[in-house]
C-alpha cells in the first residue's frame, strides 16, 4: 500500500542571541587558524547546531527551485570570483551547481527552515552512498538504476532513461523504504549525527515527495508532494536538464567530475547547513565570525529573491547590516533571482521577466550606507 504522505507547520520563527563558538580541529577550544580541510563529524553537527537560529516559517517548502535562468550567471562567476573562498547559500540543491562554478574551501546554505537543513542532510547522504550520478538520481527519487548507461553519459540521457522504467508498486514502496532507512543509517549510524524523532519524521516526509512526485516533481506552493505546483515552475528534471545561455551543461550532474567534487565536499563535511534568518540576530554574524576567525573571505552569496520577502516584512535593513559584518573583498558577490516586474533590466530574462544576476556586495552596502536602497526595486536594477 502507498505511504500517507505527512504535512509539517513549521514553527513561528522565535529569535535568540547565544554566543558562537568557531570549531577548529579541536572541539573544545576557538581556533584561529587556516579552515580545515575536513571536518570530523561531531565537529560539523556543532558547528551547524552553534550557528543555528531557531526554526523558522517561509511561505513555501521549496524542495526544487523554480528559478529557469539560474545556469546563466555561471560564466561571469567563474571569470570574477575569486577560487577557494566561502560560499553562503540558501534553499536546496542549486547551491550545488554555483558551489562546482566557484570551488570554495567551505560552505554554508542558511535558510529559515529547519526542513531545509533536513534536506541538505538527505542530499548530504545521497552523495555519500552514491558512485556516480546515475546511482544519485536514482536514489533520489527511489526509482531502479537504467542500465547500459556510460559514465560520459549526458543528464539528458540519465533522465530519459529513468523515463523509460516501469514501476510497479509494491517493489517500488520497498525500493524507497529501503532507500530511506540506508539514508537514515547513514546519517545516524555512520556519521552519528543525533536528529531527533522529529528530524526524522520531516525528512521521511521530504524524501517521500521525491519518491512519489519522481524526477517531475516541482517547487510546491503548498506541502510536500501535493499536487498543487505552479505548472510554470520546472521540474527537478527540467532543472537539472537546464543550459547557460549558450547551451553549455553546467549543473552539479553534468558530468562526473562536477559530482565528484560535491560529493568529495560532502564526504568532508564542508557543505553546513544552518538555520537562520537572513535578518536575524545570531546566524548570519556566526558565520561571519566563523570565516572571519579562520582568517577567509565570502567570495559568493546566492540569496534567491529572499530580499523580496525582507522587504515585504520591513525587515531588510537588519539583513543588510548582517552582511556588513562579513568578510568581504571588492570580488564579494551577490547571486539574484530577479524580475522585470521590479525594475531589472538586464539580459537573459526568462519568458516570465525573471532572471538570475550578479551584484557585487561591497556595492550593494555602500549604497545602503548612502541611503539608496529604499525599496525591492532598487536591488533589482542595480543587478546585471
Amino acid at each position: 500500500m502507498w505511504l500517507r504522505r505527512r504535512v509539517f507547520a513549521p514553527a513561528l520563527l522565535a529569535l535568540a542571541c547565544a554566543s558562537v563558538l568557531s570549531i577548529g580541529v579541536d572541539d573544545r577550544r576557538v581556533s584561529r587558524g587556516p579552515l580545515p580541510s575536513r571536518l570530523t563529524d561531531q565537529q560539523f553537527w556543532r558547528l551547524s547546531v552553534e550557528l543555528s537560529e531557531p526554526n523558522g516559517f517561509f511561505r513555501s517548502e521549496n524542495l526544487v527551485s523554480n528559478e529557469h535562468t539560474y545556469q546563466y550567471v555561471i560564466p561571469s562567476l567563474e571569470r570574477s570570483v575569486r577560487p577557494s573562498g566561502v560560499y553562503l547559500g540558501v534553499a536546496p540543491d542549486q547551491n550545488f551547481t554555483y558551489i562546482v562554478a566557484t570551488r570554495p574551501k567551505i560552505a554554508f546554505i542558511v535558510d529559515v527552515r529547519r526542513g531545509n537543513l533536513l534536506q541538505h542532510l538527505m542530499y548530504k547522504a545521497l552523495f555519500e552512498l552514491s558512485a556516480d550520478r546515475v546511482d544519485f538520481v536514482s536514489k533520489l527519487v527511489s526509482r531502479p538504476r537504467p542500465a547500459g548507461l556510460a559514465a560520459n553519459a549526458t543528464v539528458d540521457a540519465i533522465f530519459t532513461a529513468l523515463a523509460e522504467i516501469r514501476l510497479d508498486r509494491e517493489p517500488a514502496v520497498e525500493l524507497y523504504r529501503h532507500n530511506l532507512q540506508t539514508i537514515k543509517d547513514q546519517l545516524l549510524k555512520k556519521r552519528g549525527l543525533p536528529l531527533s524523532p522529529a528530524d526524522l519524521q520531516q525528512l521521511e516526509s521530504i524524501y517521500y515527495a521525491f519518491f512519489y512526485e519522481g524526477p517531475a516533481i516541482r517547487y510546491s506552493t503548498s506541502t510536500y508532494g501535493t499536487s498543487r505546483n505552479n505548472s510554470s515552475f520546472p521540474t527537478y528534471e527540467e532543472m537539472l536538464r537546464q543550459t547557460d545561455w549558450d547551451g553549455q551543461a553546467r549543473s552539479y550532474l553534468a558530468n562526473e567530475e562536477r559530482f565528484a567534487y560535491i560529493k568529495q565536499l560532502q564526504a568532508r563535511n564542508l557543505i553546513v547547513p544552518v538555520v537562520g534568518n537572513f535578518a536575524g540576530p545570531k546566524a548570519l554574524r556566526a558565520v561571519g565570525q566563523y570565516i572571519r576567525e579562520h582568517g577567509e573571505t565570502v567570495s559568493v552569496f546566492y540569496v534567491s529573491n529572499v530580499e523580496q520577502y525582507l522587504f515585504q516584512d520591513g525587515i531588510w535593513p537588519e539583513f543588510a547590516r548582517n552582511v556588513a559584518t562579513l568578510p568581504l573583498d571588492e570580488s564579494s558577490v551577490f547571486i539574484r533571482s530577479v524580475s522585470s516586474r521590479f525594475g531589472y533590466s538586464g539580459p537573459y530574462q526568462w519568458e516570465d521577466g525573471r532572471a538570475s544576476a550578479l551584484d557585487p556586495i561591497k556595492g550593494l552596502l555602500r549604497d545602503f550606507e548612502a541611503g539608496r536602497i529604499q525599496s525591492y526595486y532598487h536591488v533589482n536594477v542595480r543587478s546585471r
